[in-house]
C-alpha cells in the first residue's frame, strides 16, 4: 500500500427539507461509517443540514437560528473531518455555505459565488453571494472548496483561482436535481474541469425527492486526467470514496485554514462499481423515489389510484406498488355506461399481477342523477364536454372521499401531453395529492410501460396495444380532439421545453394548422395547470417551477398566429 494517501469520501445522502434534527442525526450516522472505513474526509451534500431547496423557511429568522445551533451541535460531535452544508449568516445577510469541521471545531466557511437563479433555481431571492474563493489544507493536501454551481461553467467561477492559489484537488458539494440527461451533463462537466484544470474533483450530490424535485446522487470522484475513480448509486444513499495520492500535492500556505494530518497507511478501499443507467430505466427509477419520499416525507403510507384500463393509469399504479409496497396501493375501478368491458377486465388483471387491492364503485346512478336534475337546465342542448366532464368529475370525488375516510393520498393520472393541452377535466381526472406522471410526454408513457414489462409483464398488453380513449362517450378516441401523439409530443417538446416560435416549428416539417392548434391549446390551459397538483420533473422544462407563463396574456402575436392569419381568433 502506498504511503502519503489522502481518502475522501462522498456521503451521498436522503436529506428533508426543515428536519434539521433528523438531517444531523443522518450526517452523523455517515461520518461514523465515513470513518470506520478509513476516511480522511466526508463531504455531504449542498444545505445537507437544512434540506434543498429550504425556499421561504430561510425568510423564517428562528429556522436560520436553528440552523446555525445545530452547525455547531454537529462540530463538537463529528468523529472525521466533514464538508456540511448549511446556511451562514453574515452582517444580516444569508449566504449558501459549507462547513469545514473537523476535531470539534469548525476550521472554515466557504460561501457559494455563483448563484443559480433560472429554471427550477431561485437562490438570488435569498442568498447573498461569496466574494473569495475558499482553500484549505487536510495535511499535505491543500484543497479548494466549492458549492455546486461554483463549478459549472468557466471564467467567473472560483475553481481557476482556487488552483492557481495552490489547490491540487477540488471539493463540491452539490444539490443537482435530476432530469433525463442531466447525470451526462454532469458528468462531462465534471471531467472537463478536472481535465481542464489538472486537479482531482470530489464531486458530492444529494439523492432524494423533495415535491417536484428528485436528486439522484450518482456522485463522481474524477482524477486530475478526467477518468472517473468512484461513482455513486443512481437514486439511492451511498457513499463514494478515492485514495488520492498527495506526492504530488502542494503544501498549505501560512494563511490558509487546515485540519489534522493524514495517516499514512490506508485499509483496502470499498468497492465503488456503480453503473450508468440507460434513459428509461433512470427516469422510471426518478419518478419511483419522487412518489416514494413524497409519500413518506408528508406522513402518507397508502396512495389510491383511480384505474381506468388505460395506459397512463396503469403506469402510475405500477409505479406505486414498485415505490411504496403493493400493499399500501388501492386501485378503484369507476365504470360508467361507456366504460367497455376491456377496461374492466384489464384494469381487475394488472390489479391482479401487482397484487394491489382493487375495488370496483360504478359511478352510474349518480351520473343519472346528475343529468335527471340539469335535464331543465340543459333542454334543447346537445350533449358535450360538459356531460363528459361530469363522469370525470363523480369520480375525481369518489376518490378523494376514500383520501378522506382512510387517509390515502390520491395519485392523479395525466400525463403531460395531455396537462399540455388541457386534455383533463379540472376537479376531476386532475383532483388529487400528486400528479405522478405529469411531466411525462405520452410516448413515453408507453416506453415506460414497456420497460416495466421487460423486467416482469404485469402490464397487460392490450392496454399498450388500444388506442388511447378516456370513454366519456360512445367510440371515443384521444385522437378525436388531439393530433397523433407522435406528432403532439414532437410540438410539445419544441414549443414548451425548447421555446420555439410558430416560424420555427412550422420550419420542421410539421402542418401549419396542427401547429396552430397546438398552441392554442397549450396556451387557453395554463390556469387549468395552475390548479393541478405539484408532478414529478423528469424532463429539462416542467410545468410550476420551470415554466412560469402569465394566465391573463393578450400576447398571442408573439409566435406570429395573427400576422400569419389576421382576422382568426387563435385565443380563447
Amino acid at each position: 500500500m502506498k504511503k502519503n494517501l489522502i481518502r475522501v469520501a462522498c456521503a451521498q445522502i436522503n436529506c428533508t427539507v426543515g428536519d434539521l434534527e433528523g438531517n444531523a442525526r443522518k450526517i452523523i450516522q455517515y461520518a461514523g461509517e465515513a470513518k470506520k472505513n478509513g476516511a480522511d474526509i466526508v463531504l455531504f451534500p449542498e444545505l445537507a443540514l437544512t434540506g434543498y431547496p429550504p425556499e421561504d423557511l430561510l425568510l423564517k429568522p428562528a429556522f436560520i437560528e436553528d440552523n446555525l445551533a445545530k452547525l455547531r451541535e454537529l462540530a463538537g460531535s463529528m468523529p472525521v473531518a466533514a464538508v456540511i452544508g448549511f446556511v451562514d449568516k453574515k452582517a444580516g445577510s444569508l449566504f449558501n455555505a459549507a462547513a469545514l469541521v473537523e476535531g470539534g471545531k469548525l476550521r472554515g466557511v466557504c460561501h457559494k459565488m455563483r448563484l443559480p437563479n433560472y429554471g427550477v433555481f431561485d437562490e438570488k431571492r435569498y442568498f447573498k453571494s461569496g466574494e473569495k474563493p475558499f482553500i484549505f489544507a487536510l495535511g499535505k493536501c491543500l484543497f479548494g472548496l466549492d458549492i455546486c454551481e461554483d463549478i459549472w461553467g468557466d471564467g467567473a467561477g472560483p475553481l481557476s483561482p482556487q488552483v492557481k492559489r495552490g489547490a491540487r484537488c477540488i471539493l463540491s458539494i452539490n444539490a443537482s436535481p435530476y432530469h433525463a440527461g442531466k447525470s451526462a451533463e454532469r458528468e462531462a462537466i465534471v471531467r472537463r474541469q478536472a481535465k481542464q484544470h489538472h486537479v482531482p474533483v470530489v464531486y458530492v450530490n444529494l439523492v432524494g425527492g423533495q415535491d417536484e424535485l428528485v436528486f439522484d446522487g450518482q456522485s463522481l470522484i474524477v482524477d486530475a486526467q478526467g477518468a472517473i475513480i468512484g461513482r455513486g448509486k443512481a437514486f439511492k444513499e451511498d457513499m463514494v470514496y478515492a485514495d488520492l495520492d498527495l506526492a504530488e500535492y502542494a503544501r498549505k500556505p501560512a494563511d490558509v485554514p487546515g485540519a489534522a494530518g493524514c495517516p499514512d497507511e490506508k485499509h483496502p478501499l470499498p468497492e465503488n462499481g456503480n453503473r450508468p443507467m440507460e434513459r428509461v430505466e433512470e427516469v422510471y427509477s426518478a419518478l419511483a423515489l419522487g412518489l416514494k419520499d413524497y409519500v413518506a416525507k408528508n406522513g402518507f403510507e397508502k396512495v389510491v389510484v383511480g384505474l381506468s384500463g388505460g395506459v397512463d393509469s396503469a403506469l402510475v399504479a405500477v409505479l406505486a406498488a414498485d415505490a411504496l409496497g403493493p400493499g399500501n396501493v388501492t386501485a378503484v375501478f369507476m365504470p360508467s355506461r361507456y366504460s367497455s368491458r376491456e377496461s374492466d377486465e384489464d384494469a381487475r388483471q394488472l390489479a391482479r399481477s401487482l397484487g394491489i387491492h382493487f375495488t370496483c364503485v360504478s359511478i352510474e346512478c349518480i351520473f343519472k342523477s346528475y343529468l335527471l336534475v340539469l335535464e331543465p337546465h340543459f333542454a334543447g342542448l346537445p350533449r358535450d364536454i360538459a356531460e363528459e366532464n361530469l363522469q370525470a368529475r363523480i369520480r375525481g370525488n369518489f376518490l378523494m372521499a376514500f383520501s378522506n375516510k382512510f387517509g390515502w393520498l390520491v395519485l392523479t393520472t395525466g400525463n403531460k401531453s395531455e396537462m399540455s393541452t388541457g386534455y383533463a377535466t379540472l376537479y376531476g381526472d386532475m383532483a388529487g395529492g400528486l400528479a405522478v406522471i405529469k411531466d411525462v410526454p405520452k410516448m413515453l408513457v408507453y416506453e415506460l410501460c414497456k420497460y416495466r414489462n421487460a423486467l416482469c409483464a404485469v402490464i397487460p398488453q392490450r392496454i399498450l396495444d388500444k388506442a388511447p380513449t378516456a370513454e366519456l362517450r360512445p367510440n371515443q378516441k384521444d385522437s378525436d380532439s388531439l393530433p397523433p401523439y407522435e406528432t403532439l409530443d414532437r410540438i410539445l417538446k419544441a414549443y414548451i421545453e425548447e421555446d420555439k416560435d410558430y416560424s420555427e416549428i412550422i420550419s420542421m416539417g410539421f402542418d401549419e394548422a396542427t401547429v396552430r392548434a397546438v398552441f392554442c391549446l397549450v396556451d387557453k390551459s395554463e390556469y387549468k395547470r395552475r390548479q393541478s397538483p405539484p408532478g414529478i420533473k423528469i424532463t429539462p422544462k416542467a410545468f410550476g417551477r420551470d415554466r412560469r407563463m402569465p394566465i391573463t396574456n393578450k400576447y398571442p402575436d408573439c409566435y406570429g398566429l395573427f400576422k400569419r392569419a389576421p382576422g382568426k381568433k387563435d385565443r380563447k
